[in-house]
């Protein structure tokens, strides 16, 4: 017992000195603030509680750097990108930012985003949505997709169904 935790120690100091790469890029080409105009209220709230894991661009807490919590941080950062990202959005076919839209006032309605664990023991106080936070990202996605549907033809708004393999 006494070697398989003296073996544990050893990892986790091994593991400090491993880190990886930070979701820094300041590549803003596709971001989606070149295509869609964001009122300074929505904008200060996806700084807060969406661009830390939805875009290319976060702010990493002091205990980023201690591992295996720096890890875990940034694979939760690459799982979040993947659904959305606020950097390449523009990049995307505008049938997927339409239901990327979609899927911001759906989450944001029903409680999902932001995790309840980016907000845990008073982590990101900031990223603590009130109801007019809320009701404005809500309304600006709406807009967007107002927006959308007055200037492209309604089919290609859609998300074609994907080919069974």
């Amino acid at each position: 017992m006494k070697k398989l935790l003296l073996g544990l120690v050893a990892i986790l100091i091994v593991i400090q000195f491993i880190h990886p790469e930070k979701n820094e890029s300041n590549d803003n080409t596709y971001d989606v603030s070149t295509k869609y105009s964001i009122p300074a209220p929505v904008q200060e709230t996806l700084k807060n509680a969406c661009n830390d894991c939805h875009s290319n661009q976060s702010t990493y807490p002091w205990y980023s750097n201690i591992q295996p919590v720096g890890f875990w941080l940034n694979h939760h950062i690459e799982e979040g990108k993947e659904h959305l990202n606020f950097s390449t959005f523009t990049k995307m076919p505008i049938a997927v930012q339409n239901h990327k839209l979609e899927e911001v006032i759906e989450t944001v309605e029903e409680g999902e985003m932001p995790m309840p664990s980016y907000t845990y023991f008073g982590l990101h106080p900031k990223a603590n949505l009130s109801a007019a936070d809320k009701d404005a990202l809500i309304a600006w996605a709406k807009a967007q997709m107002d927006t959308l549907k007055a200037n492209y033809p309604a089919d290609s708004l859609k998300l074609k169904p994907r080919k069974k393999v």
